[in-house]
């Protein structure tokens, strides 16, 4: 094991409260287990390690997030994901396959959230070149998460956002009854219709939405 891990694990271990733990674990529906650790407390003993780790090179960041990503305790996954985020101006264009694998494994709403919005975001509006292509591939890989990504990471571009691919990437979904996919749907619809309100109505009238992506979407037209 990496001795950064090493001695993560130590801090974690030391700070864990099984009763907390117990509570995190069912409101993840006990897809995984967890240390106990709050995020404001695991943050505040996480940072000296963090900010070693931010002077790494991005190949040596991506195989210590895949090894983060083995590991059993969800807090693993919450420090690599805020790892990378803190390295968000320095992403490299290849990191893209570092991305979709953290979506891909170990998947839940809590982390695929986080990269959605706060990295694939940023790694697109800092390389547009490949949002086509990687978006196609995410929509066409059947994979729940990857389809909830592509439809999320716009979530914070407000007047950047390219309605006309959000509107492709929405329109391949229609018809689908997965939660994930169209509560994202709603999700994005709704954040994007505090910029543009006239364009989420005139969208949601000429697409059959979900009822739940279109209660959601349009809560504030």
């Amino acid at each position: 094991m990496n001795p950064t891990v090493l001695e993560l694990k130590r801090i974690f271990q030391s700070k864990s409260d099984p009763a907390t733990a117990s509570g995190q674990e069912a409101y993840m529906k006990n897809h995984f287990p967890f240390f106990g650790i709050k995020t404001p407390v695991r943050r505040q003993f996480q940072k000296p390690i963090l900010k070693i780790i931010k002077a790494e090179s991005a190949l040596k960041r991506s195989e210590l997030i895949k090894e983060l990503w083995m590991l059993p305790q969800r807090e693993f996954q919450y420090f690599g994901q805020e790892l990378v985020f803190e390295k968000r101006r320095q992403i490299e264009p290849d990191e893209i396959d570092l991305i979709k694998y953290m979506v891909a494994n170990k998947s839940w709403w809590d982390t695929v959230d986080y990269i959605a919005s706060k990295i694939a975001g940023h790694y697109f509006m800092k390389y547009p070149e490949k949002i086509q292509t990687t978006t196609r591939n995410w929509i066409q890989s059947g994979n729940i998460w990857l389809i909830r990504t592509a439809i999320l990471f716009q979530l914070h571009y407000k007047e950047k956002t390219d309605t006309q691919l959000l509107e492709e990437i929405i329109k391949s979904q229609v018809g689908t009854e997965e939660f994930f996919i169209n509560k994202a749907i709603g999700w994005v619809l709704r954040q994007y219709s505090r910029t543009n309100p006239h364009w989420v109505r005139s969208f949601a009238d000429r697409t059959e939405l979900h009822p739940l992506s279109r209660r959601e979407g349009l809560k504030y037209c």
